[in-house]
């Protein structure tokens, strides 16, 4: 029994051995994108949207991510390197399901933003995107706090995963 676990180990050191033989390493990332040296501009995205902060918090909550995810360095217009430009095209709610009472229960809130990364220096768009969407649902009732602050907490939810899903993206770009 120790023989068959000891000859396993054995097999599964060799294969990392050989797996880090080939080349591959396990970090993420550019030296680029860790480089503290860097300079990026994320101003507040353009709002189109009826929620009157979509875009200041959009793009808050993305210098938020990027600093999460690795992002060394720092943010400002002067001399940036990068221009990351934005625009919330909406930020609708539909009602998803209603209840017997015909009160709507389930809401879908949706975020549709329009992205676009230039490199200042080159003067070339490394990205641009339109039409990037994230939703999630929230229930609602005769409450009109409790509606409002579970379409709040949707809001948030949706600002983050879009925050996420950009920063991964210009992480892979730089």
């Amino acid at each position: 029994m120790a023989g068959r676990i000891a000859h396993r180990i054995l097999i599964a050191l060799a294969l990392l051995s050989a797996v880090a033989g080939c080349g591959y390493r396990l970090e993420s990332g550019t030296a680029r994108f860790t480089d503290p040296s860097v300079r990026m501009d994320v101003s507040p995205f353009a709002n189109r949207s009826t929620t009157p902060d979509a875009g200041a918090v959009v793009a808050a909550r993305f210098r938020e991510e990027l600093r999460r995810s690795g992002f060394r360095g720092t943010f400002g217009t002067i001399g940036a390197n990068y221009l990351v430009e934005g625009t919330i095209r909406e930020v609708r709610s539909d009602t998803f399901s209603h209840g017997s009472d015909r009160f709507a229960l389930e809401n879908r809130l949706t975020l549709v933003v329009d992205v676009r990364v230039v490199e200042v220096v080159r003067g070339g768009v490394l990205w641009k995107e339109s039409g990037l969407s994230e939703t999630a649902s929230y229930f609602s009732g005769t409450d009109v706090q409790y509606t409002e602050a579970n379409r709040r907490a949707a809001f948030e939810q949706v600002v983050r995963r879009m925050a996420v899903r950009l920063s991964q993206t210009l992480r892979v770009l730089l």
